[in-house]
């Protein structure tokens, strides 16, 4: 292991071996011959490779780790929709839409790691009512989830936008390290975080509770509330 410390290691191992169903991290990197996409260099796709190479290590093999180039595998690319780099696709027995683009570090590898548990167990944990309201969405949701490593209310956010990808097929959701993509910042006027916008029409600011996160996603998907 190179980014995850001994201790750090041997609270992961007792966590993973709680594991039940599937979990496999998919990572889109770039060359490290060179090749890069212009305008696009990854700063971080070496070391998010690291932290995902080490998770699948420290859970001893519980966790599976798929490697792809952006822009070689351009049939991965097109399968999981990936629009940047590093990106990290968190599976279960199936594609639940849940991304992370940018290294998930510092308060976000907290997030990554209860998002393996949650897949592999198949539960988000959201509350009955939101469960349902999900599941009788009228259209596709995108939503993205702008944070830092250093925001200690981003994970509240980003785990929220996860749970409701995990429990819903029509919900797919980003976490985006927003550090890394400044083009982003600027197209979404992200001054603060976590920012969260849905079908590219609603946003919001902050950690906020369920009840009102899902009343975000119901307006973007144009549903009435009660």
């Amino acid at each position: 292991m190179r980014l995850i410390s001994e201790r750090d290691a041997a609270t992961l191992r007792r966590r993973f071996a709680e594991l039940t169903g599937p979990a496999k991290l998919v990572m889109f990197t770039q060359s490290e011959s060179g090749l890069s996409v212009p305008g696009q260099e990854c700063a971080y796709c070496r070391e998010t490779r690291m932290l995902v190479e080490d998770l699948g290590e420290v859970s001893d093999g519980r966790i599976g780790v798929e490697v792809y180039d952006f822009l070689l595998d351009k049939d991965q690319v097109a399968r999981y929709g990936i629009s940047r780099i590093p990106a990290v696709v968190v599976l279960g027995d199936r594609d639940y839409g849940m991304r992370y683009y940018g290294i998930p570090a510092g308060y976000e590898f907290a997030s990554l790691v209860e998002d393996i548990l949650d897949v592999s167990a198949e539960k988000s944990g959201l509350r009955p009512e939101t469960a349902e309201a999900l599941q009788g969405l009228p259209k596709d949701v995108h939503i993205q989830v702008f944070v830092t490593p250093t925001c200690p209310y981003c994970p509240r956010a980003a785990r929220l936008a996860h749970k409701m990808a995990l429990e819903s097929e029509k919900v797919r959701a980003d976490v985006v390290e927003v550090s890394e993509f400044p083009h982003l910042a600027q197209r979404y006027h992200v001054f603060g975080v976590p920012k969260v916008v849905i079908n590219e029409r609603v946003q919001f600011e902050g950690a906020v509770p369920e009840k009102m996160f899902l009343s975000y996603v119901l307006q973007a998907a144009g549903v009435e509330e009660a």
